[in-house]
């Protein structure tokens, strides 16, 4: 069924989460198009006549609402990460899935390296008159242990992220060291060099890993994987949530004070008060900002593209691969 063949109707759309206001427009004029979070009562009353679902981080494609979905063709995923999509039930019923895996990897590359240097430069603020002494000891209390071009940096997994960290490190003059399952062409490792796991989590003052949703990833940094990190590793997290076990990391942090760790992802997020590392010194939490841009935001929101694509019965440019497979990130 093409785009225009419901009814002499146009095809309908439910928004569940914001999209950048030129790209929703942009499919109000090819389609029927709802605004409604997933579980309101609007999107209630919507969801049985749907034929298009345009998502971002917090709406959950699962049994129970694609069973009161029986119209679905199309979910429109605007962001990389998709394991909030049962890809292999989508599948099983027709529905398509869709992404945007490229829309924001310049913005998280910038974000990881703002973090690192947040963490290496310390940069307090003087907000009013102060003394000579006072002068002195902000400075003296700000002097940076490291610069990055000192530093071995570990990126865990060099996709479409990991390449663009690598490359902007190399910048710095860092030594950049990457482990990934597959095999990549030293053209395409943008300075870095490939190594063993454990051989990256003991040899790097820094680690940011940047991995896919498959189901191996889940805890990938265990006990057993920190057990191997320098006692003052800075660990950076801008993937996804359930890479770090959050009790196994808590416990590490613990007992290295001078080991850092910034997470920007969270499972569940937001994290709860019962959260192990919720208050922690060496544990900065940050609300999933890496991909918070307005460029990102736009190109992501562009998945309506490829939603419409499909709904029109064309090939999309950028289809969700099965379940299990590799995603670049």
């Amino acid at each position: 069924m093409s785009g225009t063949e419901r009814g002499g109707g146009p095809p309908r759309a439910i928004i569940t989460e914001h999209l950048d206001p030129a790209c929703a427009a942009w499919l109000g004029e090819r389609c029927k198009v709802t605004h409604a979070p997933a579980g309101t009562p609007e999107f209630e009353t919507h969801i049985a006549d749907a034929d298009a679902l345009v998502i971002r981080t917090y709406t959950k494609i699962d049994t129970a609402l694609l069973d009161r979905a029986p119209r679905l063709r199309v979910v429109g995923r605007a962001g990389v990460g998709i394991d909030n999509i049962d890809r292999s039930l989508c599948a099983a019923r027709g529905v398509r899935v869709v992404y945007t895996p490229d829309a924001n990897t310049q913005a998280v590359a910038e974000y990881v390296i703002a973090l690192i240097l947040d963490d290496l430069r310390p940069r307090p603020t003087v907000g009013r008159a102060i003394d000579t002494e006072s002068w002195k000891s902000l400075r003296s209390a700000s002097i940076g242990a490291k610069q990055l071009r000192d530093c071995t940096v570990g990126i865990v997994g060099l996709g479409r992220v990991g390449k663009r960290v690598a490359a902007c490190l190399s910048g710095f003059g860092s030594r950049v060291i990457y482990h990934d399952l597959l095999e990549i062409p030293v053209a395409e490792r943008a300075g870095a060099t490939p190594v063993g796991m454990d051989e990256l989590l003991a040899s790097s003052d820094i680690v940011t890993v940047h991995v896919d949703d498959r189901a191996s990833n889940r805890n990938l940094i265990d006990a057993a994987a920190l057990s191997k990190c320098r006692q003052d590793v800075l660990l950076i997290n801008a993937s996804r949530g359930f890479v770090a076990d959050p009790s196994a990391l808590c416990g590490f942090l613990r007992a290295h004070p001078g080991a850092r760790a910034v997470l920007d992802v969270h499972q569940p997020e937001p994290p709860g008060a019962a959260h192990p590392l919720m208050g922690l010194a060496n544990c900065r939490l940050l609300p999933h900002l890496g991909a918070a841009t307005a460029e990102a935001h736009r190109n992501m929101s562009w998945v309506v593209r490829d939603v419409w694509r499909v709904l029109s019965g064309e090939q999309p440019e950028h289809e969700a691969p099965p379940t299990g497979a590799t995603m670049a990130t």
